[in-house]
């Protein structure tokens, strides 16, 4: 779907790029069907790589010798290296295109999570799980950059069956991992080690895909038509902080949820489960949620409506963990739905893939490293304390800021609007 009509355009118009003209995909039916299949298994190995590891921390954590706060670090890795990989993924995408960076990207994907499975010592674990990030990182950013280029008509669509496979990904993971450890005998390193499968098959999805679009540096999608100064636009600030709030909240949930639990007696498949209803109510919302965003001209209201719940999830975890668990755990999950949201408002904040792409390397980039100390002093407050409360009234608090940086971003502007000097013209 096309972005909504600036209504707060700058009487400045002569340094503003035109809106790109649609580039539908052009080699037949079942080569769209084959993008979007990959797209959809791309997201859906976007996650795993976490999610999987969160109800085995424990495991992992005495196997490996880590203390509370190095597991928070833990945490943290992967907003670090989304933000340090996700600057670099435009550079990659105008040399090589996209597409074959995002393909690269599963394939860092299955060969981290394969290897970490192998790790000796935390050391050699966190920096191949960096490698399988780093993989992610590129991915989160680019995705986004080819739905707009190649489905310009069906942003809302196809933003929702991303971010729907994202969540698929997400809960799946986290449900089946500790189960599924058992069965193949109990060690982590199989637990974790088998999700490698998955990305494998995402890597052969996309090798058709890049084979096919034979994309070439410039001429790859798009990938930076026009550099902006993108520091100059409000709402790419506003943007950048909601999305690192919003990662914040995502990540600390994902990595410390199922110790939430289990401290509060839930024992740990349960906790795994309950980490996975959390993400399981994010398939259909985020499905939906791109879809009714992209056709309103802002989206303020469901910034308002996911921090209210996200609110009323973190005080129930507070004062009641166990005793509306799966209220909670559902609360909470829909409060992680402005994932879904903020990458419907990056495709719609931009009028060209260009943008989309500076907006979407931006967004993510300064988001994640905002969200690298939270789950780090998550953990040092556990630490501390030995309870929840404060972790989880720091979770609540931090919601209030990002609702205010939410309505800022989802008002119904573009960026090319605010910074209206680029720097730099490229021939496609």
């Amino acid at each position: 779907m096309p972005p909504a009509a600036d209504t707060t355009a700058s009487p400045r118009t002569e340094a503003r790029p035109q809106t790109e003209r649609p580039s539908t995909p052009s080699s037949g039916k079942h080569l769209v069907w084959l993008f979007a299949i990959a797209i959809a298994a791309a997201a859906f190995n976007l996650r795993p790589v976490v999610t999987s590891l969160g109800p085995l921390l424990d495991q992992v954590r005495a196997d490996l010798g880590m203390n509370p706060t190095l597991a928070g670090l833990l945490t943290a890795v992967p907003s670090l290296c989304f933000g340090l990989f996700g600057f670099a993924a435009p550079s990659m995408a105008r040399r090589i295109g996209p597409i074959a960076v995002i393909t690269a990207g599963m394939g860092a994907i299955t060969l981290g999570v394969l290897s970490r499975s192998f790790a000796g010592g935390t050391a050699v674990f966190l920096l191949l799980t960096a490698l399988a990030l780093a993989g992610v990182a590129v991915s989160n950013v680019l995705i986004p950059v080819v739905i707009k280029r190649y489905f310009p008509d069906k942003v809302g669509p196809m933003i929702g069956l991303y971010s729907m496979a994202l969540s698929a990904g997400t809960a799946l993971a986290a449900a089946v991992t500790v189960p599924m450890t058992s069965a193949l005998g109990g060690d982590w390193r199989y637990g974790l080690g088998v999700w490698a499968g998955l990305a494998a098959l995402a890597l052969l999805l996309w090798l058709p895909v890049l084979l096919t679009k034979r994309e070439r540096g410039e001429r790859a999608g798009g990938a930076a038509a026009v550099r902006l100064p993108i520091t100059r636009s409000r709402t790419a600030w506003a943007m950048a902080c909601f999305f690192g709030l919003q990662a914040t909240g995502a990540y600390v949930v994902m990595g410390w949820m199922p110790k939430i639990f289990q401290d509060a007696g839930v024992d740990k498949g349960t906790s795994g489960v309950l980490l996975a209803v959390t993400m399981v109510i994010g398939v259909p919302v985020s499905f939906v949620l791109p879809n009714l965003a992209a056709r309103r001209g802002d989206q303020r209201l469901f910034v308002v409506v996911l921090a209210a719940c996200g609110i009323a999830g973190y005080a129930g975890l507070a004062l009641a963990p166990a005793g509306a668990s799966w209220l909670w755990a559902v609360l909470v999950g829909l409060s992680n739905c402005a994932f879904p949201l903020v990458l419907t408002m990056i495709g719609l904040r931009a009028r060209t893939a260009g943008g989309v792409a500076q907006l979407s390397a931006f967004a993510q980039g300064v988001g994640y490293l905002i969200s690298i100390p939270g789950p780090i002093l998550i953990g040092r407050i556990y630490q501390m304390t030995g309870e929840w409360y404060g972790p989880l009234g720091f979770l609540a608090l931090l919601l209030v800021p990002q609702m205010l940086f939410g309505l800022r971003a989802a008002m119904a502007r573009h960026i090319e609007d605010e910074a209206v000097h680029p720097v730099a013209q490229v021939k496609a």
